[in-house]
């Protein structure tokens, strides 16, 4: 867990690619079902996931994706992706286009990052 707070909780996605799910604490089925705290809490995490991924790994794109159909539940996939990844340019969900050698992409050194920042954010 790097985040948990009233509205949110915050989740390494285990992968190649750095990788994190941020869930609402209640479960709601679709996004227009939050309140306007959990919704406003849940974006303005998802923003500062994807600086901090921004500045830790100068990634060549941000995905984000909520699709919710295996788990009918609110939250927000975040990942970091490089045009080298085994799966760019599709999703990480996609058809894999190449083998690629693992990269060391340092995730318990970003996770801890990510937590102070999203601690001095809604703390």
């Amino acid at each position: 867990m790097i985040y948990s707070d009233k509205f949110i909780y915050i989740e390494i996605e285990p992968n190649a690619s750095p990788w994190v799910k941020i869930f609402t604490q209640s479960e709601f089925k679709e996004l227009s079902d939050c309140d306007t705290d959990t919704r406003n809490r849940l974006f303005q995490a998802a923003l500062e996931c994807e600086k901090a991924m921004i500045e830790f790994y100068n990634p060549d794109k941000i995905n984000w994706a909520s699709f919710a159909n295996y788990l009918p539940r609110v939250h927000i996939h975040i990942q970091a992706r490089f045009k080298d990844d085994e799966y760019f340019p599709e999703s990480l969900w996609g058809k894999k286009q190449r083998e690629s050698n693992p990269k060391d992409i340092k995730i318990d050194e970003f996770a801890k990052l990510l937590s102070s920042r999203l601690h001095k954010l809604f703390d």
